[in-house]
């Protein structure tokens, strides 16, 4: 069976067929071919993939970061940025970055901050003579910041299928993203004393107090979701629901910008967003389970065990795994068909399952930024409208900073349990 589901695999995503639809009908395949399952056993696994209550917590999440879009939310954190570090050698590009990890603190997802700051800041970059292809990359590559500092629609999904807390993996994924979001910014302002980019007029206290004041709004809404969730307030999915709330509440009566239009296009976006995710849960889970009964996790460990008994020589093996994996797979499917294999693996090398998932999401985002199936870095080439090899040619540099933060990260394991530990 397991050769089935492989081959079946690879035909569809040669043919082109959209990767639930491939996870779903190549365990149909295999269900056929074993001949000793009823195909209601694939409903059934669909329907509890799905039927969790943590799950629950990613459509709403991703309605509380759509709503911030379409309220204006996302424009008042980048005015807020800027003039606090607009007057810096690349001011401009800081400000990009720093809008991206606090709108990440809000959305959870690499695509809608991408969207979300790069659809507006990237036009004023390229007013202020930043080249386009550089400016769009910056904010294509802070994007990948959205799924490690929470909320995190990936963290969720990795929480509900390792068994672990999901306030745990995101209090985890803070220093990680901060990281990355600093190592963005020192290249950021590298290149700009290189090449000579502008710098904007430096705002007064007054004036920086003035914009501060304007957008507290939208800058609370990470410590509403953060604080409830690691003070023990409210579970992630009860933050999500209070963030959209909060979200309509701040698009409509402070910032007036959350029209009618603008709610329906917000929950259109969220809907579809979501019903991708979970039907991709859903088959996905129905890919692993049949992974799981023909022992291939097991086959996997033993093999790996019988090469190396070094967990630091196994970390490296799952990053160089996982960079590539991430050039053919988003965040979710991967998530869902390699958890259940390396889990158990990092468990019986000791590695702590908090820095396991905040390992391989941070790999996974990189994959977000690598054809051919670069997410972030589609996005933006829509957003600046350049050819694939035009942003690829600017953005390399700044997969090589992550990549050398994601090696810290894998071998400074405190770096992701320190705050989990912390809070307890």
């Amino acid at each position: 069976m397991t050769a089935v589901i492989f081959i079946a695999f690879i035909i569809f995503i040669i043919i082109g067929c959209p990767i639930a639809l491939t996870l779903g009908l190549a365990s149909i395949a295999g269900l056929l071919f074993d001949g000793s399952f009823d195909l209601t056993i694939f409903a059934q696994r669909c329907f509890t993939a799905v039927n969790s209550f943590p799950l629950m917590a990613i459509p709403f999440f991703m309605l509380a970061g759509s709503l911030m879009e379409h309220g204006g939310i996302s424009k008042q954190i980048i005015r807020f940025t800027e003039s606090l570090v607009g007057h810096f050698s690349g001011g401009l590009a800081v400000a990009a970055i720093l809008a991206c990890m606090i709108f990440a603190a809000i959305s959870g997802s690499a695509v809608a901050t991408v969207a979300a700051i790069g659809g507006l800041i990237v036009p004023e970059m390229v007013d202020r003579k930043y080249p386009v292809a550089y400016s769009t990359a910056v904010c294509a590559a802070a994007g990948t910041m959205g799924p490690i500092i929470p909320p995190s629609t990936s963290f969720v999904i990795y929480a509900s299928i390792a068994g672990i807390s999901v306030s745990d993996i995101f209090m985890g994924g803070y220093i990680p993203g901060v990281l990355m979001g600093l190592g963005l910014i020192v290249y950021a302002v590298c290149t700009a004393k290189k090449r000579g980019l502008p710098r904007s007029k430096k705002a007064t206290p007054k004036e920086i107090l003035k914009i501060g004041g304007h957008a507290i709004w939208a800058l609370f809404t990470p410590i509403i979701i953060v604080g409830g969730i690691a003070t023990g307030i409210c579970t992630p999915t009860e933050a999500g629901a209070i963030s959209c709330v909060y979200a309509i509440l701040v698009g409509i009566v402070v910032y007036h910008e959350l029209t009618w239009e603008k709610l329906k296009a917000a929950l259109f976006d969220a809907a579809i967003s979501s019903s991708i995710v979970m039907f991709l849960i859903a088959t996905a889970s129905v890919f692993s389970w049949i992974l799981t009964i023909e022992q291939i996790p097991r086959l996997v460990q033993t093999t790996i065990m019988g090469l190396t008994d070094n967990k630091y020589v196994l970390l490296f093996f799952i990053n160089i795994v996982l960079l590539i994996v991430g050039t053919f797979m988003d965040c979710t499917p991967a998530l869902t068909m390699l958890v259940p294999v390396l889990a158990p693996l990092a468990t019986a090398y000791d590695i702590d399952l908090i820095h396991l998932g905040v390992l391989m999401t941070i790999n996974l985002c990189i994959g977000l930024l690598t054809p051919p199936v670069g997410t972030c870095l589609f996005v933006g080439c829509r957003i600046g409208n350049l050819k694939l090899t035009e942003l690829v040619k600017e953005i390399w540099p700044q997969i090589v900073v992550l990549i050398a933060v994601l090696l810290i990260v894998t071998y400074v394991p405190w770096l992701s349990t320190f705050i989990p530990n912390l809070i307890g």
